[in-house]
């Protein structure tokens, strides 16, 4: 006589064994960036810095701002319109949004619901996720998840925010850093349907660290303030802290999908300030043409920074299909993160 396993037993075998065949796959990217740029010499006019100060510092020559009645919602919609028809996808296809966002259009709903409706998608769930500036890297995990274990089929990953709402503007040493914007990304579920099973998310390591509260943190808060507040930051501190976690975060997701350092074609980092991005670039050995760098024309965009990025190295071909591309970021929090992708 045959013992038959539970059938949670059952159900949670079939479900190991589809996450070990299925691969979410990059599909499609887009981004959107508002019309309004501010450039270093605006800000000259209204704090104590000057355009030499900012690039020498930061990298950043301009950022964008949203227009009034311009929220996170309609950044989200345009580089979702524009990701899905890069991916030739219709959005009633699509079945899971997770949005990334530290300024969402309301305290509830969740902004990812105002995305949903606007796009027409009249199914599955969409709701958002709140890491700060490693807000892309942990929803594309959560999607990835959601995908390989066939809770969903078709996923609209984006980063989003008006970071300007809660910017500081008379504070030198934050306003010149961050920026408006949205990028996205619709991931697919590969497994023999079309998609080559090689392709896609390999590895995806995510971390947080309460303790480090105040060094990154908005000064407000619904249940504290009453308010949104602005941005504080100990800047140098987050500096050495981002380059160490960054750089061993990588090395982890590298472990992760079974590779190395020298099978990188492409680093995609969080556009928070350039000295960063070379600190982890130089810490990890890799040359600098292997890194997308795009802070210099959006500033930090928080969530959205590495879909903008990602989105302009895709669009204009120097990343290809079967490109192995890492993306990384560390936020407020502290969050940090990082994927890696066979394009």
């Amino acid at each position: 006589m045959s013992i038959r396993p539970p059938a949670g037993m059952l159900d949670a075998a079939a479900a190991q064994a589809r996450a070990s065949t299925v691969r979410s796959q990059i599909a499609g990217c887009g981004s959107y960036l508002p019309e309004r740029m501010v450039t270093n010499h605006d800000l000259a006019k209204l704090v104590d810095t000057s355009d030499e100060w900012i690039v020498e510092r930061t990298g950043i020559r301009v950022r964008h701002v949203a227009a009034e009645g311009e929220f996170t919602s309609h950044l989200a919609v345009k580089a979702s319109e524009r990701a899905l028809a890069a991916a030739g996808t219709k959005a009633d296809a699509v079945d899971l949004i997770v949005l990334a966002t530290t300024t969402p259009d309301e305290t509830f709903p969740a902004t990812a619901t105002r995305v949903q409706e606007r796009l027409g998608m009249t199914r599955g769930v969409a709701f958002d996720v709140q890491a700060v500036c490693s807000g892309f890297i942990f929803a594309l995990a959560v999607a990835d998840n959601f995908l390989r274990l066939g809770q969903a089929e078709t996923a609209l990953v984006i980063g989003a925010e008006t970071f300007s709402r809660i910017l500081d503007w008379q504070d030198r040493s934050t306003c010149v850093l961050f920026g408006d914007g949205a990028g996205a990304v619709v991931l697919k579920a590969g497994r023999g349907n079309g998609l080559p099973t090689d392709r896609g998310v390999l590895s995806t390591r995510l971390h947080s660290d309460g303790r480090q509260h105040d060094l990154l943190y908005a000064s407000g808060g619904v249940s504290s303030t009453k308010t949104a507040g602005v941005v504080r930051m100990d800047g140098p501190k987050v500096f050495k802290h981002a380059v160490e976690k960054l750089s061993a975060v990588v090395e982890e997701g590298l472990t992760g999908a079974g590779l190395t350092s020298a099978d990188i074609d492409w680093v995609v980092p969080h556009q928070a300030n350039r000295r960063i991005i070379d600190g982890v670039g130089k810490k990890l050995g890799l040359p600098g043409e292997r890194v997308v760098v795009t802070v210099d024309h959006h500033a930090n965009t928080s969530a959205a920074s590495v879909p903008l990025a990602l989105t302009e190295a895709v669009g204009d071909g120097r990343i290809k299909p079967n490109d192995v591309v890492v993306m990384e970021a560390m936020g407020g929090g502290f969050t940090w993160g990082a994927a890696v992708v066979r394009m």
